[in-house]
């Protein structure tokens, strides 16, 4: 059976380190599910690494489809940014991985089962992160940093004791130390997850 590691957390958590440096170790293990946005590229980014840039006439009409996953809505400073997933086919044997939010995870319990889902909560003190989020902006070329404060106050209330708390199999991972122990602790909960067969998910 297939799994699905989803990685969540805060702004400035380290996910987009985190998640590239789990894929450059397992490249030939894992498949990136790489979600769409409609919101403006930053600087560095390339459409089709972390996230596909497409326009709101091309949400709209995968959603017309029924080609949708998950989708989450941010009213920014700049105007409303959209991220979504597009519909796929799970590979048998296959692993996969992707960044997401805890609504994501439970869309794609609801896609695929939690027999399948694997949720990963990356944890980090938020004086860090703080400083983390100010660091990126100011290496923008226009930093928004109304928007950065945003962003900030509201995963507050999105990553809330009672959300996390309620998203089944909820595993954490402190990025606090480097990369590379970040991705260990990981391998942990790796080799302490075997898969599922379907028997085991008849039982």
């Amino acid at each position: 059976m297939s799994r699905i590691f989803c990685i969540v957390g805060k702004s400035g958590s380290g996910k987009d380190t985190f998640y590239k440096a789990v894929l450059e170790k397992y490249r030939d293990k894992l498949t990136p599910i790489i979600p769409c946005t409609t919101r403006p590229m930053r600087e560095g980014e390339v459409s089709g690494e972390n996230y596909f840039f497409v326009t709101d006439a091309e949400l709209r009409r995968l959603e017309r489809q029924g080609k949708i996953i998950e989708k989450r809505e941010y009213h920014t400073v700049q105007g409303l940014w959209t991220y979504f997933t597009p519909k796929f086919e799970l590979e048998n044997e296959r692993d996969y991985i992707l960044i997401t939010t805890l609504e994501g995870v439970r869309s794609f319990i609801d896609a695929f089962g939690e027999a399948v889902v694997r949720p990963v909560y990356l944890t980090l003190p938020d004086g860090k992160r703080l400083h983390r989020c100010l660091d990126r902006e100011d290496a923008q070329p226009r930093p928004d940093y109304a928007e950065m404060c945003r962003r900030y106050l509201a995963d507050e209330a999105d990553f809330s004791l009672d959300k996390l708390s309620a998203i089944p199999g909820l595993q954490t991972v402190s990025t606090e130390g480097s990369v590379e122990e970040s991705v260990e602790e990981w391998e942990k909960i790796l080799a302490a997850d075997p898969r599922r067969t379907r028997s085991d998910t008849e039982i």
